[in-house]
């Protein structure tokens, strides 16, 4: 790693440090209704929302009506998606006149833009128009990244209910992160990338004349504007199908290192929001130390894998002068622009949040550099995750850990005050085996059917780490793709589309009834039998519990996909 590199590493974590306790503490005051320096502007447009709309800004929901609330309102605006894109030929702002969708992949898209994934099978610059664009999946990505903060917000707020079964209201919620928090940041940013070259038009296309005296098209549009939000709420959905690779949603280092930090911003600071909210960061900042503790050592492994190469070179009798280690490790796949670090730092962060954006190709990485990706996702939306979502996510892996502590010491298990029964467990349980019942029972039937598995570029390991790493994505609403998966076909589409919905209401469900039982219980005076959740020791067994969950539950297909993949190749080096 050059001296360049430790510096802008020990940058990104400064600003992460300096800008997360003041966020964090902004969207408490939000959330809690306070006033903040926003509000004299913002506050009537707010007012005027809930007069026209007739919402209540004062109503209560318990977690059914929560419940509810999210998934009517996260499911019409599916629809709409999905109508815009299978007529978007009728529609105007259509240029160059592409036809809409077939329905398959219109559900795909609607479903995955819904549900905060933004998978793309498809190429946005020569499938969508600017209005499917904007109208579209721009909107959903301010409305899907709202709706796992509100859902976050609500479990917050039943630990602090005393007896109160009533979480808040899901329209207030969203409205306000929208209006206060993502609207004026994606602005912001939007105007920073316009600054960096990232093209903000409603023209379609530009006409360049190359070296050689051709004329070449290049796609062009309302780019800036979405590339803010797809970052900043962790969606990922690019306008152009190299995503982050791409020089106009990416054309310099500098916006390349803004939007490393985007990415990790609102997750990051949403749990110190956390501390804030329930009147302990000691609990806010034992979870950032797991999540982190987590994403430091992925990145240190996927880094040294991609600096040190593939040991399939040195078997081909690569001149020792010019080894991996002297023309920088493993380049194939990324911009030389971005080189190995940055590389390797965007491919953690995405897959340790829902964002799914990449800069690099996945499918050209080493056996072990891809692991930590798709590692990553096993996981589930725990490292950080989603906006929101990671943080009740890793609430539910801390309450299994109290309950397991507590069968340790014979005592009922209590967590911020409140005591875990077999209610709240059960519930959580669900929530953690769906997920690889969704994974690797996705991934076992595409891998089963000739027409699915005819969509793979690789056989072998490869092979398989491409369709588990496609099923993971999906499932943890994360949407990054390995790449050399054909998936615009029908059966994919489809499959996918149901996956993501599991993956996203599978959890938002359990979560929330845990949240209104946690809701209605009295809040537990501490006492010298309390298992602390706040020190060193619950840290490193909440880290544990994630790690073996994970490790234990995907070890052999990891066994047969990546780790092969990797055996195999220190076979070829050796002979």
């Amino acid at each position: 790693m050059s001296e360049f590199d430790i510096y802008q590493l020990l940058l990104f974590v400064f600003i992460l440090a300096v800008v997360m306790i003041p966020l964090g503490y902004y969207m408490a005051r939000i959330f809690q209704g306070e006033r903040v320096w926003l509000s004299p502007l913002v506050r009537p447009a707010e007012r005027a929302f809930y007069a026209l709309s007739g919402i209540k800004a004062d109503g209560q929901m318990n977690w059914r009506g929560y419940l509810l609330a999210a998934v009517v309102f996260n499911l019409v605006g599916m629809l709409f998606l999905m109508l815009i894109l299978m007529f978007q030929d009728l529609l105007p702002l259509n240029p160059q006149h592409f036809a809409g969708t077939p329905w398959h992949l219109a559900f795909n898209v609607a479903v995955s833009f819904m549900t905060n994934t933004n998978w793309q099978s498809y190429a946005g610059e020569s499938t969508l128009s600017p209005l499917s664009q904007m109208v579209g999946l721009t909107v959903q990505n301010f409305m899907s990244s709202a709706t796992g903060l509100a859902v976050a917000v609500a479990v917050i707020r039943s630990f602090t209910q005393r007896e109160n079964p009533n979480l808040g209201n899901f329209y207030v919620d969203v409205t306000r992160v929208t209006l206060y928090v993502k609207l004026p940041l994606a602005i912001i940013f939007a105007v920073f990338l316009l600054w960096q070259g990232v093209p903000q038009t409603f023209n379609t296309s530009v006409t360049a004349t190359t070296l050689e005296g051709a004329q070449q098209t290049i796609a062009v549009g309302p780019v800036a504007s979405q590339i803010a939000i797809k970052m900043l709420g962790s969606n990922g959905g690019g306008y152009f199908n190299a995503n982050g690779a791409h020089p106009f949603e990416n054309p310099t280092g500098l916006s390349d290192f803004v939007q490393l930090v985007s990415i990790l911003l609102l997750p990051i600071s949403f749990v110190v929001t956390f501390g804030f909210m329930i009147r302990d960061k000691r609990q806010a900042w034992a979870l950032l130390v797991s999540m982190t503790l987590m994403f430091v050592i992925g990145f240190v492994i996927c880094y040294v894998a991609e600096a040190n190469g593939s040991h399939v070179l040195d078997a081909l009798g690569v001149d020792q002068h010019i080894s991996n280690a002297n023309i920088g490790g493993n380049l194939e796949g990324k911009e030389v622009r971005f080189g190995i670090m940055n590389s390797t730092l965007w491919a953690t962060a995405t897959s340790a949040t829902s964002n799914g954006s990449v800069n690099s190709m996945f499918d050209s990485y080493t056996a072990l550099g891809g692991l930590v990706p798709l590692f990553n996702l096993l996981l589930g939306e725990v490292i950080y995750g989603g906006v929101g979502c990671g943080l009740y996510g890793i609430i539910i892996y801390a309450l299994i850990t109290v309950f397991i502590a507590g069968l340790m010491v014979g005592r009922t298990p209590e967590y911020l005050g409140k005591k875990i029964e077999a209610k709240e467990v059960k519930w959580a349980i669900v929530a953690q085996l769906l997920y690889p019942v969704t994974v690797l029972g996705g991934g076992m039937l595409a891998l089963i059917l000739p027409d699915s598995v005819s969509s793979l570029s690789a056989s072998g390991p490869h092979g398989l780490t491409q369709m588990l790493y496609a099923y993971a994505s999906a499932a943890a609403n994360n949407g990054s793709a390995f790449g050399g998966l054909s998936a615009n076909t029908l059966y994919q589409n489809v499959a996918l589309g149901i996956v993501m919905l599991v993956g996203r209401f599978g959890v938002i469900v359990p979560i929330l009834a845990i949240a209104g039982s946690l809701a209605s219980k009295k809040i537990i005076p501490v006492s010298n039998g309390t298992f602390p959740t706040h020190g060193g020791m619950f840290v490193v067994l909440l880290t544990a519990v994630i790690l073996m969950f994970g490790g234990l539950t995907y070890f052999p297909v990891i066994a047969l996909g990546p780790i092969a993949e990797h055996l195999s190749q220190l076979s070829q080096s050796v002979m």
